[in-house]
């Protein structure tokens, strides 16, 4: 569960989950939503929404201390599902994270994982009917978190070792152009 005072608004870049450490940024970008849910699930599965309330430049982001890598998420975006306008926006189903940098699981295709009746193997369309004509597409409203793949938050820390910068002048910079072919 997430706790109310663990939520900040974090930054609107760079998209994706972003671990700094002490907790994670969540940032993913739609021009056309008007609401995001940042799902987040535990070992057992059970889902914890928390509404994404900061959005800048089109960017939905939120900052949320004491979790870290490991954490498995998912998105539910809310706005207009106008098919015939390009626009399918469907909070029923869960949306892997476009920016994940980890993703855990496989399509389960018994899911609903459909975005509208229409999509759905069972039902035919009528070949060489323009889409204009075609029987109304209905947003599917099953739950579908269960059967998709979750994004996974990675910790992108790498340990250098001691390792420095070279700092060395660019008038005292040597740059050696070399052929891979050339050096065997």
């Amino acid at each position: 569960m997430v706790r109310p005072r663990a939520i900040r608004p974090g930054h609107f870049f760079p998209l994706g989950a972003t671990y700094d450490g002490v907790g994670v940024n969540f940032a993913i970008f739609s021009e056309n939503a008007t609401a995001v849910d940042l799902c987040l699930f535990d070992e057992h599965g059970t889902e914890t929404k928390v509404r994404i309330p900061y959005k800048t430049l089109h960017v939905f982001h939120v900052y949320i201390a004491g979790i870290g890598p490991g954490q498995r998420y998912g998105f539910r975006v809310y706005g207009p599902y106008e098919p015939t306008q390009g626009y399918r926006f469907n909070p029923h189903k869960l949306l892997v994270d476009p920016y994940a940098r980890s993703i855990e699981g496989k399509v389960d295709y018994r899911a609903p994982v459909y975005g509208d009746v229409r999509d759905r193997p069972s039902r035919r369309i009528k070949v060489g009917r323009p889409i204009a004509e075609q029987p109304e597409q209905i947003m599917d409203t099953q739950d579908d978190a269960w059967g998709v793949p979750k994004s996974v938050v990675v910790d992108d820390a790498f340990d250098w070792e001691g390792d420095e910068l070279p700092l060395v002048p660019w008038h005292k910079t040597v740059l050696y152009e070399c052929h891979v072919k050339g050096m065997t």
